[in-house]
């Protein structure tokens, strides 16, 4: 009895039987709860909902110790660590389909439709000069070299240099040089970038993945070849292919950069598991509706939510 009155005063013996003092009363310090590392995925105008995440995480006091961001998750957690996200959220709101064409600088000349210029100053207006070591958090840009195929992390140098290359969706904006390396949309190579967090030892990963809903389970389908439609219905052919099932050339190019985001997503995630995925129900927004920002944030708002009372206590068991 007399060794167990001696030993109950040890730290570790106290601490082994839920006590934190001599007399057996509660620790009155708090527990300091182990911050998030975020992986913002790509999605286009699917991306505005990563405001609403943030937003959601603010509003629940929940610490971010780290972001990584592909193509417009880049854009939003580079805005929201440089203290600009009240910003880019009154721009996103302010989007209709006529504003969005008046920021489009064709370019048939170039390598993209667009130069992106014209985005390119909006952001330089709030951030210009910013660098990454700048940056209250560790922050990470994910891109592709268009020549090579090799997956880039930019995590130094200029902020907007390295924003613009994320986003740089291949045949639609310019690719980016960027110290003798061309740049593409970071979304080729990793969508969702859970192993760019993993890779700085980050304790709590958390994902944002915008596209999980888009077509579901991939499947092998056998399917009979027939034989080629012509090309132009004879005439006083009244068979007509129905408007919604036609795809125009920016409808092609738009499905098929979400067959594969989806496909590689997919596949990385498997690979390289996050401990907890936020998946904002986003299918209904196209890749090109920006003007529908306040409906992807809501959605993202909401989703995050729905999902903090889980987050706060994978944070207590990490802690």
């Amino acid at each position: 009895m007399l060794e167990w009155a001696s030993l109950r005063g040890r730290p570790d013996v106290r601490e082994a039987n839920g006590l934190s003092s001599p007399g057996g009363a509660p620790d009155p310090r708090p527990t300091r709860k182990t911050g998030i590392s975020l992986a913002l995925g790509g999605g286009c105008a699917r991306g505005w909902a990563h405001i609403g995440v943030l937003r959601a995480l603010d509003e629940a006091g929940i610490e971010i110790s780290m972001i990584a961001g592909t193509s417009i998750g880049a854009l939003v957690g580079g805005c929201y660590l440089a203290g600009k996200l009240d910003e880019l959220e009154e721009f996103a709101r302010s989007l209709t389909k006529r504003r969005i064409f008046g920021l489009l600088d064709f370019n048939l000349r170039g390598s993209g439709l667009f130069g992106g210029m014209k985005l390119d100053a909006r952001l330089r207006e709030h951030i210009d000069g910013m660098r990454f070591q700048d940056l209250p958090k560790p922050f990470v840009c994910v891109a592709a070299e268009i020549r090579t195929g090799h997956e880039i992390w930019l995590s130094s140098g200029s902020l907007v240099t390295a924003m613009r290359a994320s986003y740089a969706l291949p045949g639609v904006f310019e690719p980016v040089t960027c110290n003798g390396r061309v740049l593409v949309d970071g979304a080729l190579v990793n969508p969702v970038p859970v192993s760019v967090c993993r890779a700085h030892e980050q304790q709590l990963v958390v994902a944002v993945n915008l596209h999980y809903d888009l077509f579901g389970r991939a499947a092998v389908i056998k399917h009979d070849a027939g034989e080629l439609a012509p090309e132009k219905p004879a005439r006083g052919d009244v068979e007509r292919q129905p408007t919604d099932m036609r795809l125009g050339i920016t409808g092609v190019m738009v499905e098929a950069f979400n067959i594969i985001q989806d496909r590689i997503s997919r596949a990385r995630l498997a690979g390289d598991p996050p401990d907890m995925s936020l998946q904002p129900k986003l299918s209904h927004i196209g890749l090109t509706e920006f003007h529908r920002a306040d409906e992807a944030i809501r959605i993202g708002y909401q989703t995050t939510m729905a999902q903090i009372g889980e987050l706060t206590r994978l944070q207590s068991v990490l802690a």
